[in-house]
């Protein structure tokens, strides 16, 4: 069964839909999907998400190619954390309602991004939590140097860098990094979830994003869809409303 409740990154994939004027024909577009994990249809995850309540808020900003892609992980945080928000990246139109949340009281911003980047008093190695005010994290969708690009848009500047120092190699296989500790939107936010002490959210995260990663390579290359693994059979025990 599919979830029912809103994703914010597939909303912004049919806006970008609409907008385009030829059709996104990426590598394996011939392939037939399940239209909200995107995963070739025979081998479809959404049986195994398992929607989560946060005391965390997620914003992402996609570069405006992101949520056409059949590889986004993004999409699986929206899964996963309903509430997230989404919004397609301009250096310099940036959306109303995108700053309109920058700019809400009730959030205190941070941008997840390496901290080497940054000036060092912009950057924090943990997440403060305030007592009246909600962390809002803002992810940078898109490939490492299209991220770093995104980085330096002008109303990013004064928001303070939450900086992620990955120990463990990226289990990410769909599309090539950088380097090996160069981590999917996905397992950046499973990181942010653990940081603030939601170890909970943080496995079912991690173990959706695993089960995705196993089904999408097992569809592409045409191999039995395996269900048996750990990260299905934790997802497995959980209830369908987490």
């Amino acid at each position: 069964m599919k979830p029912q409740h809103p994703n914010a990154v597939l909303t912004l994939r049919q806006q970008r839909l609409a907008l385009s004027t030829r059709p996104f024909n990426a590598r394996g577009a011939t392939v037939v999907r399940c239209p909200r994990c995107q995963i070739a249809a025979s081998h479809c995850c959404c049986q195994w998400a398992r929607p989560q309540q946060s005391q965390l808020q997620f914003c992402l900003l996609m570069h405006p190619k992101e949520p056409l892609k059949p590889t986004n992980t993004g999409r699986l945080i929206a899964e996963i954390l309903p509430t997230t928000s989404a919004f397609s990246w301009s250096r310099t139109e940036p959306e109303a309602a995108l700053l309109a949340l920058l700019q809400d009281p009730q959030y205190q911003p941070y941008l997840v991004f390496p901290g080497q980047y940054s000036a060092p008093e912009r950057v924090h190695d943990t997440l403060p939590m305030h007592s009246n005010k909600t962390p809002l994290l803002i992810l940078l969708d898109a490939t490492w140097k299209q991220a770093r690009k995104m980085f330096q848009s002008d109303y990013l500047s004064t928001i303070p860098v939450l900086s992620i120092s990955p120990e463990a190699l990226s289990r990410y296989q769909l599309r090539s990094a950088a380097h090996d500790h160069q981590l999917a939107t996905a397992e950046v936010a499973a990181q942010v979830l653990a940081l603030a002490g939601e170890t909970d959210n943080a496995n079912v995260l991690d173990a959706y994003f695993q089960v995705f990663s196993q089904r999408y390579l097992a569809g592409k290359m045409k191999k039995p869809a395996i269900s048996d693994s750990e990260p299905f059979q934790f997802l497995q025990s959980l209830t369908a409303n987490g």
